[in-house]
């Protein structure tokens, strides 16, 4: 049978090799491998017979590589460095790892402040968050489980409702901790808009009409093409938000955001749901999305 394996020159030999074109010396070498200097100097020796070329220039008192020996040390040391690598990797065993998708408003105001939970409880898995606002397909690539707001009717079988969406204006506790908006106080304030046809209900101005306010003009107003962005603008104390109220519980129950007002909203038919892949779901899995059902259980509605 004509194998390319079994055409290869000898494999052993290239350590020895190898050791001897760093030090360019075959007693370094041997000290280096804890052989003897006569067992480096027959690996080279059976190197060289196989390949037909020399690959040192032998001195008195030193060794010098020929072109082929240059060559072959520079492949050598990228080959079995790699192997070397990769023999470390395989010893050891990959930890189990969950690949979450998630949109960039949940996974910055309500999934990573609350992972340390998770990370606590269950010290062994580690967490991937593939942070993205389109839709990801679960039947293709590596993602084990995806947290999407879309509308309920929209929300594949298989998936589990984690909350609904209540709205209300927030703002840093030095701005809203004991402001009323009405027409007096509105002009005073900055408000932060969410700059997306697509929620129409994060911007100002279906708010202010359902209070009766639309005719008011506040200070100013600033514009965002990201959620996460205007509530950490809100966090800061540029100006008022419309607050996702479930999303932000992790915010909210740090006193870093208070609502606004005593008004509250709630988006009908819509809410924030947990997918699953696929397929059968591995143990650690399974745990991560067991922790963020939890999670959500203990959101304030």
């Amino acid at each position: 049978m004509d194998s390319a394996l079994l055409r290869l020159p000898p494999l052993d030999p290239l350590r020895g090799f190898l050791a001897a074109a760093r030090h360019l010396s075959f007693t370094l070498a041997a000290d280096e491998l804890c052989l003897s200097q006569s067992a480096i100097s027959r690996q080279v020796q059976s190197l060289e017979a196989a390949l037909g070329v020399a690959l040192f220039v032998r001195r008195t008192r030193s060794l010098e590589l020929t072109d082929a020996g240059r060559r072959l040390r520079e492949a050598a040391e990228l080959w079995l460095g790699e192997y070397g690598r990769l023999a470390a990797r395989l010893r050891v065993p990959e930890r189990p790892t969950v690949t979450v998708s998630a949109s960039v408003g949940i996974s910055a105001l309500w999934l990573v402040p609350q992972l340390r939970d998770f990370q606590g409880a269950h010290p062994d898995i580690d967490v991937r968050i593939s942070t993205t606002n389109r839709i990801i397909d679960l039947t293709e690539g590596d993602i084990d489980l995806a947290l999407r707001y879309c509308a309920d009717r929209d929300a594949p079988p298989g998936g589990w409702r984690l909350f609904g969406e209540t709205l209300a204006p927030v703002a840093h506790p030095s701005l809203g901790a004991d402001l009323v908006l009405d027409a007096d106080t509105l002009a005073q304030q900055v408000l932060l808009d969410l700059d997306d046809v697509g929620f129409p209900w994060l911007n100002w101005s279906p708010w202010l009409a359902a209070v009766g306010l639309e005719d008011i003009r506040p200070r100013s107003r600033l514009r965002f093409s990201h959620y996460d962005q205007l509530i950490h603008a809100a966090a800061s104390g540029q100006g008022l938000a419309i607050g996702r109220m479930e999303m932000m519980a992790p915010m909210l129950r740090e006193g870093r955001l208070v609502p606004v007002g005593v008004n509250r909203r709630a988006v009908e038919g819509r809410g924030f749901w947990l997918l699953p892949a696929p397929g059968p779901m591995r143990a650690e899995v399974s745990a991560f999305a067991e922790w963020v059902r939890r999670v959500a259980g203990e959101t304030p509605r």
